[in-house]
Order: C-alpha cells, then sequence, then structure tokens
C-alpha cells in the first residue's frame, strides 16, 4: 500500500516534512493517481485521501463535528450499550485501555462518561491522523477536559499489553477489530472502506482477546456487527446487544 504525503498548502510545509521524516512516507506537490493514498494537511486538518476515479472522500479524525458532535449531542449517557459494555455502573468509572483505537470515537464518547481511555493504535498513519484530531479539539476549550482523559500510544497492542506491570492493569479492554464485510448487503460505509483498503483484516484478534482476559481487571468488551461471529471462535460470557451491533463481555482468565 504506497502512501505519499503532499504538500497541498505552503503554510504547512513545515509540519508535512516533519511527518514525512516520521512516517518514512515520500513528500510531493504533485499527486500522482499511480499511489493508493494521500496525506494532506487540508482545513487546518491532516488527511488521509484515497486516489483514483470515483474515490470516496477523505478520512480524517473529528472530535469537534461530525459523527462525533452529534453523539455527544444526543447525550449517549451511562446506561448505553457502550457504556455497560464497559462495566460503567453507578458509582463506579472504569479505567479502559482501548487496543483497537481506530478512529477514536468510542475512546472519546467513554472519555464524555467520566472514562479514563488509554488508546493503542498500530498503524503510525491513524495515529498520525488521530493525533491531529486530539490536537485540534484541545484547542477548543469546553472539551479540555474530556481530551484531558484521553492518552494515546502507537504500537502493536498485543507487547504492549504483555508488557503492563500489574499496577496498571485497566479496569476494562475495549476491542473493535477490523471486520471484513462481504457481499453488497454488507458494504461498509466509504469511510471504513478506506481504512479496510489501508490496514488490511485484522490477524491478530483472537490472541489480543486472550491477552486482554489475562489483563483486563473486570472484563473484555468485544465490539461485533449484530450478526457477526465470535471473534477467534470465542464463546463470550454475556452480552450487550444494541440495534447494529452487539458487544460481547468476556471475563478475565488467570
Amino acid at each position: 500500500m504506497t502512501v505519499v504525503i503532499v504538500l497541498s498548502s505552503p503554510d504547512y510545509t513545515r509540519e508535512s516534512e516533519a511527518l514525512a521524516a516520521r512516517l518514512g512516507c515520500p513528500l510531493t506537490d504533485t499527486p500522482s493517481p499511480e499511489v493508493d493514498f494521500y496525506l494532506e494537511y487540508s482545513q487546518d486538518r491532516l488527511q488521509l485521501r484515497p486516489s483514483g476515479k470515483n474515490a470516496p472522500g477523505p478520512v480524517f479524525v473529528d472530535f469537534v463535528g461530525g459523527k462525533v458532535a452529534h453523539r455527544l449531542r444526543q447525550g449517549e449517557g451511562r446506561r448505553s450499550p457502550l457504556a455497560r459494555a464497559v462495566g460503567m455502573k453507578p458509582g463506579f468509572t472504569p479505567r479502559v485501555l482501548d487496543a483497537t483505537a481506530g478512529l477514536g470515537r468510542d475512546a472519546f464518547v467513554l472519555a464524555t462518561l467520566g472514562c479514563e481511555v488509554r488508546m493503542v493504535e498500530q498503524s503510525p498513519i491513524v495515529h498520525a491522523l488521530l493525533e491531529d484530531g486530539l490536537r485540534r479539539a484541545r484547542e477548543t476549550g469546553e472539551l479540555a477536559d474530556i481530551i484531558g482523559r484521553l492518552s494515546l500510544v502507537q504500537g502493536n497492542a498485543l507487547p504492549l499489553l504483555a508488557a503492563l506491570p500489574p499496577d496498571e492493569y485497566p479496569n476494562s479492554v475495549y476491542l473493535d477489530p477490523m471486520y471484513p464485510h462481504k457481499g453488497k448487503a454488507a458494504l461498509a460505509k466509504k469511510e471504513m472502506q478506506s481504512l479496510q483498503r489501508l490496514l488490511g483484516q485484522d490477524t491478530q484478534g483472537a490472541e489480543l482477546l486472550q491477552l486482554a482476559r489475562r489483563r483486563a481487571r473486570r472484563r473484555v468488551a468485544v465490539k461485533r456487527p449484530a450478526r457477526a461471529g465470535f471473534l477467534g471462535g470465542q464463546r463470550p460470557d454475556f452480552q450487550v446487544k444494541g440495534v447494529k451491533t452487539r458487544y460481547d463481555i468476556y471475563l478475565p482468565q488467570a
């Protein structure tokens, strides 16, 4: 998968050069249709843009507007399926490790409810998008407290979880592994299509689940499409069900 950083505006020359050096990606000011994706600073944000005719729109992290802001305005509360899945209840707000952060939307919602959430993202490119989204949200004073409850780590969650000292074990581990959609009826949204193309299919979900059960103090919550099979064929201890999504809940194992 070829990713090129495009210098779309001279205002972002320094940021683009630093990002190219960090990611080891070529930097150009003339996009070529031969590459798979472009990374560019545009409209004061970092975005990932698929190349080619009829390509879907850009992917970027937005904690201020869009879908995340809609969920915030709708007031997803402590009794929502997501909150119940990570073990939130009256008088208890869990510390959560989100081992498959993606675009950070669920982590942000949990942070709005008071959870301290440590996000882990393996892809350096998605991590850069998350970093940029956090930067822009941090500049919005009204979100400062929420963003202060989010931390971000780039790397493979397996060795990171394995190396956690006992005093840093989270109450809950949250997993939302990439799910392979098949057939026209199950086509992912355009944004998810781009991420699937960039990241490929999940290959370590089952192993990650097993390790997470040895690191979570209370539970592991796995987000799945409502009709999807169990992650790695491992039957959960119980489930929390939403309309289109369910959460398979696994209790800790020694």
